[in-house]
């Protein structure tokens, strides 16, 4: 009997762990998009300015994406389990603290350290994984949970932040993460082993400096030129991100283990893939954020009713998420990713209809038809950027391709906010920066507010026009440039290593692992 147990206890241990595991990586991705809905509630209590808001929103995925690559490297010296260890006590502070800020700057500081500590739970909490799971095909069951939890995160967050918003104080969408991150910490040194690789390679401070730095500094120079207009400041600190980001991909071709291997983008497919995980990350995080704001601001519904809207697409692209592994083996990765880019296309643009007074079944359609595109690329970009590179180069590639998609997410907000920012500027009552500051004016008169949204849909329908004519480019491009490899067969029994095995030596090749107690 106690063998028995013994051997059930050890089948059960994987499963428990996949289940502890999944909370940090749910807490990842979600923390990148609650904020969508909570924005105009934010807005009304602590008046951030016009790129305060735009920080608020993605300075968290651009601390994600920029420092996913090195906490990788790091993972791989001093131990898996202990990064994600500190990294879930660092992101559960940083949310507490965000849950109290009591103005812009202490909020965009804390979004920042939650996105710097979920730069350690992703690749660690992949390696870890893999060792729970040493045999190939339930090893392959578990990853496909784990990107459609992934994925699931993106979706369901602004879901869970108009849900507690309906009910609580905006800063209950940060709270919700503590009671994971507590049942973390007390079960992961129990059913979870420590995992190191050799032969990690060192870790260059320069290349993790200007890559985080040149990011920062462009963007901040865009979002000034597109909220101030063109003035001497943001175009000398765009310039500067410009040269510092120059440096570093020159620097990358001379290091023996670079932060990132742009040789990588010599192949096609692999080129394709990789923006393919930035570009749906970018169009879906911005008309999400923008059309938070049209929902509430716009038509007047409550946060928990645009919450509601939501659901539709996000059941989608979690299903498809899911689903995309078993079609892919019938259709292919080529047919796959043509799908993914043109679904997105013409989902986006079922947005134009919408109008100040109405357009509620057009954005339920939009994200359901973009939602299947969306989760194509949440399935098959990893898998197919790393089966591109010979085998020793995959673990670069797998975390090339975690990377795109996280800076993919803050660049949609950054950039195309930016642009949705400017038109409001030009075309606006000039009476306030936002939609918000402007609806908030006491003086405001009826015509003004009319303008004013207005003003922000015409906003909303140029982001989604050029969203929509880039994923439709580079469908175009996928359906002429992408080859019908054999691996890529509909029916081949090629063996699929799923999307992010490859990726939990992240960054320095291929290593061999090694597991503690």
């Amino acid at each position: 009997m106690t063998q028995q147990h013994a051997h059930t206890a050890s089948r059960l241990r994987p499963w428990l762990g996949l289940a502890v595991i999944l909370g940090p990586v749910l807490l990842v991705s979600m923390d990148g998009s609650i904020l969508f809905l909570a924005m105009p509630q934010i807005s009304r209590a602590l008046s951030p300015t016009a790129d305060q808001a735009l920080w608020i929103l993605d300075i968290y995925g651009f601390a994600v994406g920029s420092l996913l690559v090195v906490f990788g490297s790091i993972g791989d010296r001093h131990g898996r389990l202990k990064l994600l260890m500190i990294g879930a006590t660092v992101f559960g502070l940083g949310s507490a603290g965000a849950a109290f800020a009591p103005n812009p700057e202490l909020l965009i500081a804390c979004r920042a350290l939650t996105g710097v500590a979920g730069a350690t739970l992703l690749p660690s909490a992949l390696a870890v994984l893999s060792e729970l799971f040493p045999d190939a095909r339930r090893r392959a069951q578990a990853i496909g949970i784990f990107a459609a939890a992934f994925a699931a995160g993106f979706a369901i967050g602004p879901i869970v932040g108009g849900t507690l918003l309906g009910q609580f104080w905006w800063g209950s969408v940060f709270l919700v993460s503590l009671p994971v991150i507590v049942v973390f910490l007390l079960f992961a040194p129990v059913l979870l082993r420590e995992v190191r690789a050799t032969g990690a390679g060192r870790i260059d401070p320069l290349s993790v400096a200007t890559s985080a730095g040149g990011l920062l500094l462009t963007i901040y120079g865009i979002k000034h030129l597109t909220a101030d207009g063109m003035s001497a400041l943001p175009i000398a600190t765009t310039l500067l991100g410009v040269t510092v980001l120059t440096f570093f991909t020159l620097r990358q071709r001379h290091l023996e283990h670079p932060l990132i291997d742009f040789s990588l983008f010599r192949d096609r497919v692999f080129t394709i893939a990789i923006i393919t995980g930035l570009l749906p990350l970018a169009a879906w995080s911005a008309t999400a954020y923008l059309a938070g704001i049209y929902l509430q601001s716009v038509l007047n519904l409550s946060v928990l009713h645009a919450a509601l809207l939501a659901l539709p697409g996000a059941a989608v692209l979690t299903i498809a998420c899911i689903v995309t592994p078993t079609v892919v083996d019938r259709i292919g990765t080529k047919a796959a990713l043509i799908i993914c880019h043109f679904s997105i296309a013409a989902g986006l643009l079922l947005l134009l209809p919408t109008t100040i007074t109405g357009g509620i079944g057009w954005y339920v359609a939009s994200t359901a038809i973009a939602g299947l595109g969306y989760g194509i690329s949440f399935s098959v970009v990893a898998d197919t950027a790393v089966g591109a590179v010979p085998a020793e180069r995959a673990g670069s590639a797998g975390a090339i391709a975690e990377t795109s998609n996280e800076i993919g997410n803050a660049l949609g907000i950054a950039i195309l906010g930016s642009l949705a920012a400017l038109l409001f500027r030009l075309q606006g009552p000039d009476l306030a920066p936002t939609l918000d500051e402007t609806l908030q004016l006491p003086s405001l008169v009826p015509a003004a507010a009319q303008n004013a949204k207005t003003a922000f849909v015409t906003g909303l329908h140029v982001v989604v026009v050029v969203t929509s004519l880039l994923h439709a480019a580079l469908g175009t491009v996928a359906l002429h440039w992408l080859p019908r490899s054999a691996s890529d067969e509909p029916g081949s029994d090629t063996t699929r290593t799923g999307p992010l095995a490859m990726s939990a030596s992240n960054g320095s090749g291929s290593h061999s692992v090694k597991h503690t107690r």
